[in-house]
C-alpha cells in the first residue's frame, strides 16, 4: 500500500510561513529602557480614545493638517527619544513649527504622568518598528 505524501508540502509551506513571522517579530526594534509592550498596547488605547491624539495626529500617527505625522523619523519638537517624546507630551508644543495650532500639555485631556509614559512608549513605537 502506497503512502500518502500529499500533506508534506502544505505542512513545510505553513511551518516556513510560521518561521517567517517569528523572524519578523525578532527585527522590530528594542523597545527603551523600562518600556514594555503593556504600555505600548496601552498607550495605543489612549492615543485613540481618552488622550486626544489620533483627534490632531490622526490616526497610527499619520498625520493631518493640525498635528505632524509620528510614523516617520522626522521629528519637529525633539530628537525621536522616548524620553523627549514623553517631555513634549507633558509640556505641550507652546509654537509648533508647521501647525498653527499650539499643543496643551498632555494635549488638553487630562491624563495622568502614568498615562502620558504609555502615550509616549505607542508614539516612540509608531516611528521604530
Amino acid at each position: 500500500m502506497k503512502r500518502n505524501t500529499g500533506w508534506a508540502l502544505p505542512v513545510a509551506i505553513l511551518a516556513g510561513a510560521l518561521t517567517l513571522g517569528a523572524a519578523d517579530a525578532s527585527a522590530q526594534t528594542a523597545l527603551p529602557s523600562g518600556v514594555t509592550q503593556a504600555m505600548v498596547d496601552q498607550g495605543k488605547t489612549l492615543y485613540d480614545g481618552p488622550a486626544l491624539c489620533s483627534s490632531c495626529h490622526g490616526p497610527a500617527g499619520a498625520g493631518t493638517a493640525i498635528g505632524p505625522k509620528f510614523d516617520d523619523t522626522v521629528w519637529l519638537h525633539s530628537d525621536g527619544s522616548y524620553p523627549a517624546i514623553l517631555n513634549t507630551i507633558k509640556v505641550g508644543v507652546a509654537t509648533p513649527k508647521e501647525s498653527m495650532i499650539p499643543m496643551l500639555a498632555k494635549g488638553g485631556s487630562g491624563i495622568t504622568d502614568e498615562q502620558a509614559a504609555q502615550v509616549a512608549a505607542y508614539v516612540w513605537r509608531l516611528s521604530h518598528p
